[in-house]
């Protein structure tokens, strides 16, 4: 597994453990970037949930490949995000946009067949 997929993989575990845990237990800070608890929210919180696992058992697999479609579907969704809630500023946007480079730089390794 290339050094730039650990990265990533990782970046998703430290990232999604704190906020699925927030989104769970309807933190202040959560519902402050989220809204009140809803069932769009049980919902986002089932994907990031979704994402978590995966990226933890991508880890333990150490397969890159199987790696490439979930990282497409991050950098997708992250980069649609600001077009479709129109704004630039919310730090959830900003950070999965930062999180969302990081991926693409992943990708582009693992499709050039670069060892990053």
């Amino acid at each position: 597994m290339t050094p730039m997929l650990y990265v990533s993989l990782l970046l998703n575990v430290a990232v999604l453990i704190p906020v699925c845990l927030g989104l769970a237990r309807g933190a202040r800070w959560a519902d402050e970037a989220w809204g009140p608890p809803s069932p769009a929210r049980g919902i986002l919180l089932s994907i990031y949930a979704a994402i978590l696992i995966l990226s933890v058992l991508l880890l333990l697999l150490g397969q890159p490949l199987l790696a490439a479609p979930l990282l497409a579907v991050q950098i997708l969704y992250k980069l649609m995000a600001p077009f479709i809630v129109r704004d630039w500023r919310n730090p959830v946007i900003l950070s999965n946009l930062a999180i969302a480079a990081v991926h693409c730089v992943t990708l582009a390794g693992l499709w050039s067949g670069l060892r990053l």
